[in-house]
């Protein structure tokens, strides 16, 4: 049998988007339209588009995923205003007032699990956004969000080496982290107490609002794979992505680019586990870039 899912990473990975498109299509037409938004999954199981055209209509669009999936696919809702005749976001509540701030001609409210807002004439689920609009992520490349900034000192550096616990291969000892601080200022974007010598100790704080105007301010940002990574990419900030060695399949599979944030630069395991050969990397790469006084990390 073939296995489509797993040709969809492959060419997603590739930047073969009409590729992935295509595959995409014939999961779609597979699919029984009496399961799309089954109220008996998870919501980040769930399926929302079910094909209609999004042009002249009124949209609603889900957001069933994490923070980081909102933040890397909130690229394509300007485009989406530009083609239906309306737009509704469902969002998070933490990423409300963020979103609300980059000014788009959409409505925007909180994501409330228990009682979610009704139907528009189409419903799409955010991550579904490229495939609906057949948009490449080069059609809308960062900055698309933007915040104030927060007070810092010059050349700080954000730290992120904590991932969500539904993967923990992709968080990094934050001992190794140790060498980066000894380097440059730096603040922990983790919403927790700090063993590093970090300017934030007690951690960063538990709000969007404050975590983006960190980012907003730091000359480079070093993060595992996480919504951290997403948030710095839409805010076009200089990140340094640590990745291990099988990411997930918006990262490709070699090389130090990405289609999504091209400002961004990728460190990937050589091998399963190997976070210390990564920190290696980049510490000298940080340390080269302070020797030529540089100001860019891209």
């Amino acid at each position: 049998m073939i296995d489509l899912h797993a040709q969809w990473i492959a060419s997603m990975r590739a930047g073969r988007y009409d590729e992935a498109w295509t595959i995409a299509g014939h999961v779609l037409d597979s699919r029984d339209p009496g399961t799309r938004d089954d109220a008996a999954l998870p919501y980040h199981q769930r399926w929302v588009w079910d094909g209609r055209p999004v042009a002249g209509r009124r949209v609603v669009v889900r957001c069933y995923h994490g923070l980081g999936d909102t933040l890397q696919f909130a690229r394509f809702l300007p485009l989406l205003a530009q083609r239906a005749a309306s737009v509704t976001l469902e969002v998070q509540r933490s990423l409300v007032d963020l979103i609300r701030a980059a000014g788009w001609p959409i409505e925007v409210v909180a994501f409330d699990e228990r009682h979610p807002i009704p139907c528009g004439e189409v419903d799409v689920e955010i991550t579904e956004l490229d495939f609906a609009l057949r948009a490449p992520p080069e059609l809308a490349p960062p900055p698309y969000l933007n915040a104030p900034r927060a007070i810092l000192p010059p050349g700080t550096i954000a730290i992120c080496h904590q991932a969500g616990g539904w993967d923990g291969e992709r968080s990094v000892p934050q001992g190794l982290f140790a060498p980066i601080c000894a380097l440059a200022p730096c603040i922990t974007l983790v919403a927790e107490p700090s063993e590093l010598d970090v300017i934030n100790r007690l951690g960063c704080p538990l709000d969007m609002g404050a975590t983006a105007a960190l980012v907003a301010e730091a000359s480079l940002v070093i993060t595992v794979d996480t919504m951290i990574a997403h948030l710095a990419g839409a805010l076009q900030k200089p990140t340094w992505l640590l990745l291990k060695a099988r990411p997930d399949w918006r990262w490709p599979a070699e090389g130090a680019s990405s289609a999504w944030y091209p400002h961004m630069k990728l460190y990937r395991q050589p091998r399963a586990g190997d976070w210390k050969t990564v920190m290696a990397r980049v510490t000298h790469d940080l340390s080269a870039c302070h020797a030529l006084d540089a100001r860019s990390f891209t």
